[in-house]
């Protein structure tokens, strides 16, 4: 009978076997497409038989929605951690963390902001779901709360929806600096909290230069 101590163990090397499969398949999806690798292709590069995959995924699409809530994680983490400043450096930070994210994670943004594979109903919760969490960390970074009236929210979904696409774009042709693309995306978000502003004098914007 294991003790409490290898049970422990045992669970460490449990998720780090996991998080090791994860890293693979953001590889490997990264550079080939979802419907041209099965499950013993994946397990081939990964090295391992292919049961393993089915034992902590299920199936392959298992394993592609384990990659992109991965993803999700890490884009929403690198946003998020601003730390405890001024509302002006808290949006340039949260603006940045994004776009540093998205300049090294490219694959997996794309795969989270077009939402996967064709019309494809969970990762389109994901994606819904990493939207909500980001917008909720814009209105902390701008408000001080993320409790912000339906109004601010739809403005605030509006000026996501435009970053997303700029960011595409951006990393599909690296023609400009990121710093510049940060100062185009805080300018034209300062913009959204004015409106919002007239819209809801309640929640007053903060200065963005």
């Amino acid at each position: 009978m294991k003790t409490s101590q290898q049970r422990a163990q045992s669970a460490d090397r449990s998720t780090a076997r996991r998080a090791e499969l994860i890293a693979i398949g953001r590889k490997l999806f990264a550079d080939t497409s979802y419907d041209a690798l099965s499950v013993d292709d994946i397990a081939r590069h990964a090295c391992v038989a292919k049961g393993l995959i089915y034992y902590y995924f299920t199936s392959k699409r298992g394993y592609y929605l384990a990659i992109i809530e991965e993803s999700v994680g890490e884009l929403v983490d690198g946003a998020s951690s601003v730390g405890d400043l001024a509302p002006v450096e808290r949006v340039h930070r949260t603006v940045d963390g994004y776009l540093r994210y998205a300049e090294r994670n490219q694959a997996a943004y794309r795969t989270i902001v077009t939402g996967g594979v064709g019309f494809d109903a969970e990762v389109q919760a994901i994606r819904d779901e990493v939207r909500d969490a980001l917008i909720a960390t814009i209105a902390r970074a701008a408000y001080g709360t993320s409790q912000v009236p339906l109004l601010a929210r739809t403005a605030l979904l509006g000026w996501l929806c435009s970053v997303e696409g700029i960011t595409l774009d951006w990393i599909g042709h690296h023609a400009l600096e990121r710093d510049t693309v940060r100062a185009l995306l805080v300018r034209t978000l300062g913009e959204t909290l004015r409106v919002i502003e007239e819209f809801e004098p309640a929640h007053p914007a903060p200065v963005l230069p």
